[in-house]
């Protein structure tokens, strides 16, 4: 009984509203892969879902890896359910699996699809309204996740083109040296084979451990995706990102059949505005203090009030 209490004394506080908050947070467990905040808006019993699928790597539920915090994610949550809307983030698999030092050397890119479509599926029957909201990597894989049943999709500087290409492009401009012997294994990939012979300074991208998790993402063409989907969708992506181009984003959008595309000025990949260089740009991925430009809140804002 003690512990029952324990335990319900937790939860309540867990679930109460903090001063200057608009919304309560919860913390949700939606299997054994997925742990997130959902931020439900005070005095708001029928609201749209947001759902945010965090970019590549061992990324959080705010938008942080380990030496690389930020709160994109966090930020933009918090700004929809102060306004209304609530929200769901959630920790990427491979965010537990480090925690607890269980890491599966065997993850695929699917594994992300699949919790993604967990994730849509454990909310559907308490929200009318779900909108997938996926940056960069995240927003393929809110592509594929699409099918189980979404109202709307957000593509936040989201890719166009399948990551082979993308790799070839970012290979040519800063290692064109080994952009042949890169062509090579990316073929051998998408072929879906391994090679040993790899280029040793993109030992990153290719050592044997990554390359079937390399191989499963290859696979997948965003702008064939979007082609097939209906659904509204927004797509936003910023002037000054590093990672990926404002032309991925166009190319979103061409392949759209019912999208809008919001172009910012001067913002980055994380989704901050950058008024310096590319050191100044680097510096913000790991800053705290940068806000979400109004704009981009809005934007986002509108569309799902429009739905």
């Amino acid at each position: 009984m003690k512990n029952f209490f324990k335990s319900l004394i937790f939860g309540l506080l867990c679930s109460m509203p903090v001063l200057g908050q608009n919304f309560t947070a919860t913390e949700l467990v939606v299997n054994q892969h997925i742990e997130g905040t959902l931020l439900t808006p005070l005095g708001s019993e029928t609201t749209p879902l947001v759902i945010f699928i965090a970019g590549s790597g061992p990324t959080d539920r705010d938008g942080n890896q380990s030496f690389m915090k930020n709160d994109m994610l966090k930020k933009i949550a918090v700004s929809l359910s102060n306004s209304g809307i609530a929200t769901f983030r959630y920790d990427k698999r491979i965010v537990k699996q480090i925690r607890t030092r269980t890491i599966d050397k065997n993850i695929s890119f699917d594994d992300f699809v699949t919790d993604a479509k967990s994730t849509i599926d454990f909310f559907k029957s308490k929200y009318e309204t779900i909108i997938v909201a996926g940056h960069s990597q995240g927003s393929l894989v809110g592509l594929l996740a699409l099918e189980q049943g979404a109202s709307a999709f957000i593509s936040l500087a989201g890719a166009g083109k399948p990551i082979d290409r993308i790799l070839e492009e970012q290979i040519s401009k800063t290692a064109p040296m080994l952009l042949e012997d890169s062509k090579r294994v990316l073929a051998t990939l998408k072929a879906g084979k391994t090679t040993k012979d790899y280029p040793m300074p993109l030992a990153a991208i290719f050592n044997l451990e990554i390359q079937p998790f390399m191989a499963n993402w290859m696979q997948y063409n965003p702008v064939e995706l979007m082609k097939k989907q209906e659904i509204p969708t927004l797509i936003i992506s910023g002037d000054k990102d590093l990672q990926v181009s404002i032309e991925e984003a166009q190319l979103l959008f061409e392949a759209a059949q019912n999208g809008t595309l919001l172009i910012v000025k001067n913002m980055n990949h994380v989704l901050v505005k950058i008024e310096g260089d590319d050191l100044e740009n680097m510096k913000s991925y790991n800053t705290t203090t940068l806000q979400i430009p109004e704009e981009v809140s809005r934007s986002m804002l509108d569309f799902i009030n429009a739905l």
